[in-house]
């Protein structure tokens, strides 16, 4: 799980903040850097492919490496190929076009490899042992992120590209490095083992079967790419209105990103009909796929504790993503230069994180998910108020250490616990579609609320904002303690 975190990892900053510089370097303007947050609908709507890593054999390699290494090393191989396109593409002189659709590959590329390395880390382990594989693949992740982060832009440095001299090269051997480095998620692909099979009989082998499965997914992205594309200018304008009206970008965003995705769902929609009335899929098949995921978690739970469930993944991570939001300006307006917030925040935070999470898998085999997991909550919360004590006492170096310290310990402690217990949710039967429905609903509400931080922090002051992200965690705490109970009612560890 270490390994492959940080074949997780890498893809996600070789997108934006890394692809951002390179742009920026190559005298693109700022305005057509925006043109590549389309890579990121991968990572946004992975839950409408990731039945497809549950239902599709891939020819040879299913019957060779097993349904979930199959699926590992196709997504490894189509990421070391949009990053090696990527790379062959001068943004200077090349169309713009075609490092955004490269970007974009990149982007479904990395997202099914998430899929299904989510899928693979909960089939492979018991639930006992899931904090302690879930805290090495964050560890992992962090260290991919850096790689593809710091790790890029020193080599782009070193190679000879600067803001003032511009040098192609430079970056296109930096980005075929990091391509090479995803042959340490390809390795360990072949080392480890299959996890044991369990729906053999769910898997689409048969020739008729797997090409009407293949046209329904050609035709359904195309459908969903397309509803997308045509409504971007749109959007754009929507975007602007409605952040004038709400003033909050990102609440903005996600309500006309809402729209967008209901009418392409709905494209989507039609076209499977469209396919089951000419005969050409089975609406089982369908039905199978796409419903029994969610209908099975609905039936497992019942309404209430699901509902109940539900809620707590979308606000748990509430208190640090808001604070999140807005904690590298707070650092900058309390006098912190950029290489003390890289040194402090980036670099000792990274360890703490990774610490956190190692003690977070731990104390969770010790004492249990749900404990931790409220452990957490409290931690997340009590850390925002050192976060005020800061505010008070401004430019001092070592109450930064201690924050940082503290803010990233509890965050490492808390997404292992959680990320254990979303594992503990999901049927073995629709593994990859069901967390890829939680990991997306984790981050929506927290960061539309974080939209609004700016507009607190104006209006209020430092202190009382990082008062409110405290209170916040309140109701989680809630949340958990009646999940834990309906939970030991129903007889779920």
């Amino acid at each position: 799980m270490l390994f492959l975190g940080i074949s997780a990892g890498i893809p996600i900053l070789l997108i934006f903040s890394s692809l951002s510089l390179w742009l920026r370097e190559a005298g693109v303007e700022r305005s057509a850097v925006t043109y590549f947050s389309w890579a990121a609908l991968g990572y946004s709507f992975k839950f409408v492919w990731a039945p497809l890593a549950d239902k599709l054999a891939i020819p040879f390699l299913t019957n060779w490496l097993g349904r979930r290494r199959a699926w590992l090393l196709l997504s490894q191989l189509m990421i070391i190929a949009s990053i090696s396109l990527m790379a062959s593409i001068n943004p200077a002189t090349d169309t713009l076009t075609a490092m955004a659709w490269a970007a974009v590959f990149l982007g479904f590329s990395a997202a099914t490899q998430d899929i299904v390395i989510d899928a693979y880390r909960i089939e492979s382990a018991d639930i006992d042992l899931q904090p302690l594989m879930a805290s090495s693949y964050i560890a992992g992740y962090r260290v991919g992120m850096l790689l593809a982060g710091a790790g890029a832009l020193y080599l782009a440095s070193y190679f000879g590209s600067t803001r003032e001299v511009y040098d192609y090269q430079a970056w296109q051997t930096t980005y075929l490095l990091m391509a090479a480095v995803m042959l340490i998620g390809v390795v360990t692909t072949f080392i480890i083992d299959e996890p044991d099979e369990r729906q053999n009989d769910q898997l689409v082998h048969s020739q008729q079967d797997y090409l009407s499965f293949l046209l329904l997914f050609v035709l359904s992205v195309a459908g969903f790419i397309a509803a997308f594309y045509y409504s971007a200018e749109l959007s754009q304008t929507a975007k602007a209105t409605l952040n004038e009206w709400f003033a909050n970008r990102n609440l903005a965003s996600f309500l006309v990103e809402l729209c967008r995705l209901s009418l392409a769902l709905g494209l989507v929609a039609i076209i499977a009909k469209g396919l089951i009335t000419l005969g050409v899929v089975r609406q089982q098949q369908v039905a199978q796929t796409y419903i029994a995921p969610i209908r099975d978690f609905f039936q497992r739970y019942g309404l209430t504790l699901a509902l109940l469930l539900l809620a707590l993944v979308g606000l748990y991570r509430i208190s640090d993503i808001v604070l999140g939001v807005i904690s590298n300006v707070f650092y900058q307006d309390l006098g912190f230069s950029k290489p003390v917030i890289a040194s402090v925040v980036k670099s000792f935070g990274l360890a703490m994180t990774i610490m956190g999470g190692f003690l977070g898998g731990l104390l969770a085999i010790r004492f249990g998910v749900m404990p931790i997991l409220f452990l957490g909550a409290v931690l997340s919360a009590l850390t925002n108020l050192l976060f005020m004590l800061l505010a008070q006492m401004g430019h001092d170096i070592t109450m930064l250490y201690i924050v940082i310290a503290a803010d990233n310990l509890s965050a490492g402690l808390a997404s292992a616990a959680f990320i254990a217990f979303l594992s503990s949710l999901t049927n073995i039967s629709f593994t990859a579609m069901q967390y890829a429905i939680f990991s997306s609903l984790m981050t929506l509400l927290p960061k539309i609320l974080g939209g609004y931080s700016g507009t607190i922090v104006e209006s209020m002051g430092y202190e009382q904002f990082f008062l409110i992200t405290a209170l916040m965690g309140l109701p989680v705490l809630l949340l958990i303690v009646l999940a834990n109970k309906y939970l030991e009612l129903k007889g779920h560890s």
